[in-house]
């Protein structure tokens, strides 16, 4: 499979592609108003601790709090709490023994703690965090207040992991855990040393700077969107590494050389008059992130919905009618559907429940290995997932970890008109939602001159001359109705003015 990385630098925004076999499966993008947050480090102080919850909010100094769950509290040091606590309580150490010990013996009001990012803030909900500090290398992931050897588990070899713990022992240092990633496998001793020897410089720099901070403060940024990509996706099985931007060629190949120099010559800068995207074919990709529907070969196609709960994924043969039988025909579509499910699944950065409604099948073999195909295009994914087996009724679940919002957060907003519910109210509801406006304003006797200020297409079909609502309401209730076409107002509402004064009164009668 040949894999490759295409970066796009301008001043306001940084986008960044990874394509295998010449098609994109996965897509970064980074503004200067959407500056990544996961893997940074906090100096913050706990606002409240909510033992029913089993969780704190924490002041890192961003607009929302912080969400901190007990499941993400580890080793907490130079734990300190504030004048207002007894003297009996000084500064102390303190270690969460057990999982099940609970969040108010740990953590008290006022405490100041050093925290990181491990989800970016969604939709309503701010970043989550943990006290386990984790500090990424290029083969090493150095934990402070640990003392763990781990491997990753991408790394299936038995012998290999049995080879690495035995070199990253001696490397340990007291006081530390190391987590040896994907990317450790075939190094020796000092690839492994190097990269230790570098985060614990960082570490030391970052203590300081937490010892001398008052909280909240920010210790430490995770590199940009460039720099920690090529640190954590550009491994041996990257062919090459295009790039349009020379200044962050220069960034890139100094990180390179200092850290991987094999990999050195693999690292471009795109020189060509048209747009590196452009030229790769990837702008009209960008632009289907965002469709709703998903075309398949052969005519079939997918509907992808994200709501705030989950992510259904509906699979459709479209005019895909087959050659041979009924079963065959379905199973084919579902199993060209399932590839593509797990491209526009990492492609779009979904995470959470995801529900996939596969086409039903009656033979048990074909749900299997319809089971098997959509697992193994799932490989080459970087973010944890769980999928359960095909159920009876053709769907698959699976959760997928969520670290940032979606792409379709991060390139839409909600729509001014429906407020993101992707629908407005018919003519014909939001005519008689006015009828009953002006029946409510009857019973006031009031008022009885009235500007009606709504958009020109429902205008006209209050006004039509054969079947006019406003005429029969002015008839009706004895009012003088102005109608006033404004093509400034939303489909779906309506505004109402006192037709003396001007004062807008729509608020007064609706509901």
């Amino acid at each position: 499979m040949k894999k490759e990385i295409i970066i796009n630098s301008t001043e306001f925004e940084t986008r960044l592609a990874i394509l295998e076999d010449g098609k994109m499966v996965e897509f970064s993008v980074e503004r200067l108003d959407t500056i990544r947050m996961v893997g940074d480090i906090y100096k913050g102080k706990i606002n409240s601790v909510l033992p029913g919850m089993q969780a704190a909010f924490v002041d890192i100094g961003m607009e929302k709090a912080a969400y901190l769950h007990s499941s993400d509290i580890g080793k907490i040091y130079n734990s300190k709490y504030s004048e207002e606590l007894d003297d009996e309580e000084a500064p102390v150490e303190i270690v969460r023994k057990t999982r099940r010990e609970g969040i108010e013996t740990v953590l008290k009001k006022n405490q100041e703690i050093l925290v990181q990012v491990i989800k970016e803030p969604i939709s309503t909900k701010g970043p989550r965090i943990a006290t386990e500090i984790s500090i990424p290398g290029r083969f090493c992931v150095l934990v402070p207040d640990d003392d763990h050897i781990r491997v990753s588990k991408r790394i299936s070899n038995w012998t290999e992991r049995k080879r690495l713990r035995k070199i990253a022992e001696p490397l340990r240092p007291e006081g530390f855990g190391l987590i040896l990633r994907t990317e450790s496998e075939g190094k020796e001793e000092p690839d492994l040393r190097a990269d230790v020897k570098r985060l614990l410089k960082l570490w030391a720099k970052l203590k300081k700077k937490a010892d001398n901070s008052e909280p909240p403060a920010l210790i430490h940024k995770e590199e940009e969107i460039i720099v920690s990509m090529i640190r954590d996706i550009f491994t041996d099985d990257v062919e090459s590494v295009v790039i349009d931007n020379r200044n962050d060629y220069k960034k890139i190949m100094a990180y390179a050389r200092q850290v991987m120099p094999q990999l050195k010559d693999r690292i471009s800068l795109y020189k060509g008059d048209t747009p590196i995207f452009d030229e790769f074919n990837l702008e009209p990709e960008i632009d289907k992130l965002l469709e709703r529907k998903v075309w398949i070969r052969k005519g079939a196609y997918l509907i992808i919905d994200q709501t705030e709960a989950m992510v259904t994924i509906d699979v459709n043969t479209g005019r895909y009618t087959g050659k041979s039988d009924q079963e065959a025909t379905i199973f084919n579509t579902n199993i060209d559907s399932a590839k593509e499910i797990a491209r526009q699944i990492r492609l779009r950065d979904i995470g959470g429940l995801i529900v996939c409604d596969f086409i039903d099948m009656y033979n048990r073999d074909n749900r299997k290995k319809l089971y098997d195909e959509f697992k193994s295009y799932f490989k080459y994914d970087r973010a944890k997932r769980a999928i359960n087996p095909v159920t009876d009724f053709g769907l698959v679940e699976m959760t997928r970890e969520r670290v940032r919002p979606s792409q379709m957060h991060k390139l839409s907003e909600p729509c001014p008109s429906c407020d993101g519910s992707g629908r407005v109210l018919s003519k014909e509801t939001l005519s008689t939602k006015i009828e009953r406006w002006f029946t409510r304003a009857k019973v006031e006797k009031k008022y009885n001159l009235f500007h009606l200020a709504i958009t020109p297409d429902l205008a006209d079909a209050m006004t039509n001359n054969g079947t006019s609502r406003i005429a029969r309401i002015m008839k009706q209730h004895k009012f003088k109705i102005n109608v006033v076409r404004d093509t400034t107002i939303s489909p779906q509402t309506y505004k109402i003015y006192d037709a003396t004064t001007n004062d807008e009164i729509t608020d007064l009668y609706k509901v």
